[in-house]
């Protein structure tokens, strides 16, 4: 599609210059062009492919699914018993305290139902989210985040949100019993992949708890093995109040999910009734990606991510173009000397066969996030094609 936009398909567009790959189809760490092409995807589709493009593990259980039903029932109605599976299976990894699941279609739509739910059962209307905030662009998602670029177009937004600074312990003291919710990326992905200190979110937690604000925790990008544990929170030992999840969820059918407690989750059935409610949240064939998803998840050398994780990190530390480099996990940000450097990059990427992407908020940078089951030879052509993309 060299030289159109999505407009010359029928398609609305998000940017004038999309990177226009037409796909016939992808496998592993491989995507297919209809031109015969073949490109790495070092990126996962954004964070979603974290076990790999048209994993049989999964495709295998899509297609029996699809043989039995698509869909019966609005969320909330019938029981599914891939629905069912996906619950028990992410409650049996999480705290005893995230017991109760609410799926969605998407990692936006869990982050509204959260805020929802923080409103519901504290009373309370204001809300907190911090700098370098990305939680997704539907009303609610878009007022938690904090690039005012993106959100200009659009205001007025929620009203009652307050951006705190990141990781600043000095300014945690602001969140009082006004506030009904606290939302924070537990790694920061748009950002570029910001880690917060251990302090910082003990702190957070702390302040939550005696307040009575309900900690959210948003893992859309960072959930699902991506940080080199199952979830984020798992590096500093502090659980949410709510778990807000999506991308990866799916094997890469379209998923989301906010997790909490039973206690809390009961409170969007009365007053009013029907409180939170969804068509296709939870439908069987989207969990029925989770339960593939999660058996995957299951299987994760995590030593292994993290031999790989370093030794791409040590690589790119070395190149000569890269002034910085940020990782945890398979989750990685580049930082180059100026933004047209990382265009340059990116595009020299989709001509040598390997896949990368923009920050939306740090121009100067690229990120990658590889299928975790990478092999050790397919890392090692991976980040070879990477380190030839990166301009001298």
């Amino acid at each position: 599609m060299k030289g159109k936009t999505f407009l010359d398909f029928g398609l609305a567009d998000t940017t004038p210059h999309p990177l226009g790959l037409e796909v016939e189809s992808a496998s592993g760490v491989w995507i297919y062009t209809t031109d015969g092409r073949k490109v790495f995807d070092a990126i996962s589709g954004i964070g979603v492919s974290n076990f790999g493009h048209s994993n049989p593990q999964i495709t295998d259980l899509l297609h029996a699914q699809i043989n039995k039903n698509l869909h019966t029932m609005v969320y909330g109605e019938f029981i599914s018993k891939s629905t069912v599976d996906a619950a028990n299976m992410l409650s049996s990894i999480l705290p005893k305290s995230l017991d109760s699941t609410y799926f969605t279609n998407s990692g936006a739509e869990a982050i509204e139902g959260a805020l929802k739910l923080a409103k519901r059962a504290t009373g309370r209307s204001n809300l907190v989210a911090f700098s370098g905030s990305y939680h997704g662009n539907t009303q609610g998602a878009l007022s938690v985040s904090s690039n005012e670029e993106r959100k200009a177009a659009f205001k007025p937004l929620l009203p009652g949100v307050e951006f705190l600074e990141w990781n600043s312990i000095d300014h945690l003291n602001k969140i009082d019993k006004n506030v009904a919710g606290v939302i924070v990326e537990t790694i920061q992905g748009d950002a570029g992949v910001r880690i917060p200190s251990k302090d910082w979110l003990s702190k957070l937690r702390e302040i939550c708890s005696k307040t009575g604000a309900i900690l959210i925790f948003d893992e859309v990008q960072c959930g699902m093995g991506r940080t080199g544990q199952n979830f984020g929170f798992e590096h500093f030992n502090i659980t949410p109040d709510i778990l807000c999840l999506g991308k990866a969820l799916g094997g890469g059918v379209p998923i989301g999910a906010f997790v909490s407690s039973a206690e809390l989750m009961v409170q969007l059935r009365d007053n009013p009734k029907l409180g939170h409610i969804t068509t296709f949240g939870g439908n069987p064939l989207a969990t029925t990606g989770a339960v593939g998803a999660l058996k995957l998840l299951g299987e994760v050398n995590f030593d292994n991510i993290e031999k790989q994780g370093a030794s791409w990190e040590s690589k790119l530390k070395n190149h000569p173009s890269v002034k910085e480099v940020r990782r945890i996990g398979m989750f990685f940000y580049i930082e180059l000397e100026n933004p047209e450097l990382v265009t340059e990059t990116i595009m020299n990427g989709l001509e040598n066969g390997v896949l990368m992407f923009w920050f939306l908020s740090v121009p100067n940078a690229f990120r990658l996030s590889p299928p975790l089951n990478m092999t050790e030879e397919e890392s090692q052509v991976g980040i070879d094609l990477i380190l030839k993309s990166l301009t001298l």
